[in-house]
């Protein structure tokens, strides 16, 4: 997150929470409008960028009243945590993905799910456009049409027991954040969630590493794998797909 670090200083006060006041608001600024920024991308264009970033901002204040330093995580770190959270539940909350899409999104998951069992390996996109009785353009533009449906997945709680939650975001190992913001209560959904991944495509691992970890752009990622932006947006929306469609029929068979 070197961006936004670059554009916030820290604060002096280490050891205690901090009062979300207006100048400490307008201090990690710069963090808010990153982030939202960044969620941003993947929206239609319907969604105001303003209204992520007034989302974010009660994620600040809520991280800025509850970090505390003794526990040993940067603020930026914890920060980002719950402004991302506050950003995705302004979302849930509008409930901005059509219903056809969301039917779209899980019949592709379904079959995604039958096609692995079936063959015991990950589909390619030509097998899982036969088995939808389409051209292999109409399922990449299947993918592009369910592609905001991937934003909120990784958010999602992957167990169903109360007291036993867990986020697939929290999942994705970055050495960089701290252990207590990674820990994960359930550890046979973190055992599943871990087995998905390996069994995701190389360019697929690639994509989820370069953007969950690293925190870089479609069109940077695409650069990198000289690729063009389109074809990366396939495979990320593909992947989520995949890990989505295996992580829901293990919590059918665990849950």
């Amino acid at each position: 997150m070197a961006y936004y670090q670059q554009n916030v200083t820290p604060c002096a006060d280490q050891g205690h929470s901090f009062m979300p006041g207006p100048e400490l608001i307008e201090r990690y600024a710069p963090l808010v409008k990153y982030l939202a920024g960044r969620i941003a991308i993947g929206l239609p264009g319907h969604v105001e960028l303003d209204d992520l970033i007034g989302y974010g901002i009660l994620g600040l204040a809520d991280a800025l009243s509850r970090y505390d330093a003794e526990k040993g995580a940067k603020f930026e770190t914890y920060a980002a945590i719950r402004i991302k959270g506050a950003i995705y539940d302004g979302l849930r909350k509008m409930d901005w993905v059509p219903h056809s899409v969301r039917t779209k999104s899980k019949e592709l998951e379904s079959i995604i799910v039958t096609l692995e069992v079936r063959l015991e390996r990950s589909p390619e996109p030509e097998e899982i456009a036969a088995e939808l009785g389409i051209s292999v353009n109409d399922y990449y533009a299947r993918l592009a049409e369910v592609r905001s449906t991937s934003l909120l997945s990784l958010e999602e709680n992957v167990s169903g027991k109360p007291g036993k939650e867990g986020k697939l975001g929290d999942f994705l190992n970055d050495s960089r954040v701290d252990a207590e913001f990674r820990e994960v209560e359930n550890e046979e959904s973190r055992r599943i969630l871990v087995e998905a991944i390996e069994k995701l495509s190389e360019k697929e691992k690639v994509v989820v590493s370069l953007y969950y970890y690293d925190e870089l752009t479609l069109k940077e990622i695409a650069a990198i794998l000289e690729l063009s932006e389109s074809r990366v947006s396939q495979l990320h929306t593909q992947a989520i797909l995949r890990l989505r469609g295996r992580l829901s029929r293990a919590k059918k068979k665990l849950f």
